[in-house]
């Protein structure tokens, strides 16, 4: 059995004795056979010496459970690592972020404490997954949609703390922004509630967000300063009508006022819902349009395509002129009344008339909900707020480098919203996809899922090949380096480069990091809460400064 870091054996075994007490022994998991559920299986670095694995796990069934354990982990200076429900792939999994840690899995916690239709919120515990709530909905015949991320087996908590989003209007996709009160238990056991929730008799706590203070929710964002046991999340009135309308312009660089014009829709709220990029002339989709029958390339396109160097884009557009195919394609999904989205459309349609060429679709404006036969044939559900399984259909990478590819690793970094932001990325990153025969397509999109940035999403691929993974690891390290030269800093990433994202942020001589580990200090002086989590430490962890 791994010991958990500077704990001696005997008061592990002490320590695990007591957390059995509390939850039962069958809720506590020492086995080789059970710890192998909280390794990440999409880890870069699998069975190498930097692999972070879990000592053992514990799975609490309350809130009262989470405060006598933490209370234990305290007394023993076990480290704790808490997790929801879900698989967290490409960022992590269940894995801890410091090895020999504790996990804390809170999949029994699965209540759904209170749903509010008039209000449009619900209160939930982090076991609780969007296939629960988007069925529990259905099963009430609850007027209220969810936002849900890609895979929908996650959980809301989990998801949100880790700054995970979603794909229906953007009031709601920013799952962590459409939070409204948490409730936590900090590192010294005690139980804290944020917002108006500090107000025992409270009736708001879910419907305005500030309370009184200072606003403290954002601490457990991407951090380590407590678990959190409950969380308020705002959900979305059931609109009555939805659809998608299409907008198409003929040239390359026609995508920079595209952008400019979009981002002013959406800063006016015109436009609300997602939209997505695809390039009819090279067959690349964006994020909706997955499945279905590919697009027919012209053959002239083909071969500028194939190009071993690179496609060539003045080349691409001449080319998708004789062709008479429009470059670029952005597909917007939109909802409400039927009058106001043929209102918005002919807003949209006025405002990208600037653009030569331009070409426009609204296609049918359909009353919700939609029958269950037309929602069964849709590849991506997660428009209409139904959560699903259905990304996997894509298929996995099967090789690379003469190695069955198991996973992927993101490389997640935020770019500005404009064109010329989007060119220099998808420059970029296809270069380097091809410097290192990654098997990507010719081009990749940034995706709008934020409302005035962009994410700029690459998954490389993950191997049981020690060999293969360190070139992956090279290969993002590389990657930061380069996007940092050119300001745009990853908002997510996994354990194995906390650290390096985290270097990236280093204003002022790391000042953000300064106050995050003094707050770390504050609340947890025994470092016992997620240690590393984030690349934030406590005194006795934190290596001496040069």
């Amino acid at each position: 059995m791994k010991l958990p870091p500077n704990v001696s054996q005997a008061d592990f075994t002490a320590a695990l004795q007591a957390f059995a007490k509390v939850v039962g022994n069958e809720w506590l998991f020492t086995s080789d056979e059970d710890l192998e559920l909280y390794r990440d299986s999409y880890s870069v670095v699998w069975d190498e010496a930097e692999e972070r694995t879990a000592s053992a796990a514990v799975a609490p069934d309350n809130a009262d459970q989470v405060v006598e354990l933490v209370k234990i982990a305290n007394q023993y200076r076990i480290p704790i690592y808490p997790i929801s429900t879900g698989k967290n792939l490409g960022y992590g999994g269940a894995a801890p972020a410091t090895a020999g840690s504790v996990v804390l899995d809170l999949k029994r916690m699965n209540r759904i404490v209170e749903i509010d239709e008039k209000h449009a919120y619900v209160v939930v515990e982090p076991g609780v997954s969007y296939f629960d709530l988007y069925n529990y909905i259905q099963e009430k015949g609850l007027k209220l949609w969810i936002d849900c991320p890609s895979p929908g087996w996650g959980s809301l908590i989990g998801n949100a703390l880790d700054g995970g989003v979603g794909v229906t209007q953007a009031s709601y996709r920013g799952h962590f922004d459409a939070s409204c009160g948490i409730e936590a238990v900090m590192p010294n056991g005690r139980m804290l509630r944020t917002g108006m929730g500090a107000m025992p008799t409270a009736k708001t706590w879910q419907q305005f967000r500030p309370g009184y203070g200072p606003r403290i929710d954002g601490l457990f964002k991407q951090s380590n300063y407590g678990v959190v046991t409950k969380m308020g999340f705002w959900l979305m009135p059931a609109p009555e009508s939805y659809t998608t309308g299409v907008i198409t312009v003929p040239k390359y660089h026609d995508l920079i006022p595209l952008i400019d014009v979009m981002g002013r829709l959406e800063q006016s709220k015109i436009v609300q819902g997602l939209w997505m990029l695809s390039s009819p002339t090279t067959g690349v989709r964006g994020d909706a349009a997955h499945g279905g029958e590919a697009p027919k390339i012209d053959p002239a396109v083909q071969v500028i395509l194939n190009d071993p160097n690179g496609a060539d884009m003045n080349k691409l557009d001449a080319a998708a002129q004789t062709a008479g195919v429009p470059f670029w394609a952005c597909e917007l999904h939109m909802y409400g009344p039927k009058k106001l989205i043929e209102a918005q459309w002919e807003c949209i349609r006025d405002a990208m008339g600037v653009i030569p060429g331009a070409q426009f679709k609204l296609n049918e404006v359909r009353s919700l909900p939609l029958p269950a036969a037309d929602v069964a044939k849709m590849f991506d559900t997660g428009p209409l707020g139904i959560p699903s399984l259905r990304t996997f259909s894509l298929g996995p990478m099967v090789s690379y480098e003469g190695e069955d590819v198991v996973g992927h690793i993101f490389f997640s970094p935020v770019i500005p919203r404009t064109g010329e932001a989007a060119i220099e990325a998808m420059d970029l990153f296809s270069a380097m996809a091809r410097k290192y025969k990654l098997p990507y397509p010719p081009m990749q999109f940034p995706s709008a899922i934020f409302e005035r940035a962009f994410l700029f999403a690459v998954g490389l691929p993950v191997t049981r090949s020690a060999t293969v993974n360190a070139k992956i690891r090279d290969i993002i390290r590389e990657l930061v380096v380069t996007a940092t030269e050119r300001g745009w800093g990853e908002y997510r990433t996994a354990p194995a480069f906390y650290d390096l994202i985290m270097d990236t942020y280093s204003y002022n001589d790391h000042a953000l990091r300064d106050v995050l580990e003094s707050i770390k200090d504050a609340v947890d002086p025994n470092g016992i809460m997620s240690p590393g989590r984030y690349a934030i430490r406590s005194k006795n962890e934190r290596k001496p400064k040069a």
